[in-house]
């Protein structure tokens, strides 16, 4: 499938407590290291990968793979949506942007490759 669901995200107040609220709902292995409010959620290479995470407001947002981050931002806005959060890289980790769609709902987007530390 082209430009496929990579990752998810599930973002509250209260990190340490979404964490394990999933954890022990539904089993999940979460690695999250102690100087960050967030974790990974370990997949075991079944479903999509994931962050729970806090400090923010609560939310639930899904990444869509792209190959040029700058073309699929361009593409949105001419269909309509407009960009939220404009290319941002995180060394080492990814380069992401968040988009809006017509109706409002927010989304992200992630390159395929990770950058450089």
């Amino acid at each position: 499938m082209p430009n496929p669901v990579v990752h998810f995200e599930i973002i509250g107040k209260d990190g340490a407590a979404l964490r394990d609220f999933y954890a022990t709902t539904f089993g999940w292995q979460i690695q999250a290291p102690p100087e960050m409010d967030y974790g990974l959620v370990d997949n075991s290479g079944e479903g999509i990968g994931g962050g729970i995470g806090g400090g923010g407001a609560t939310s639930v947002m899904f990444y869509i793979q792209v190959d040029d981050l700058q073309a699929f931002l361009d593409k949105i806005g001419q269909a309509g949506g407009k960009t939220v959060t404009p290319i941002t890289t995180i060394p080492g980790m990814v380069t992401l942007a968040h988009f809006a769609d017509p109706q409002g709902n927010v989304v992200g987007l992630v390159a395929a490759e990770t950058p450089p530390a």
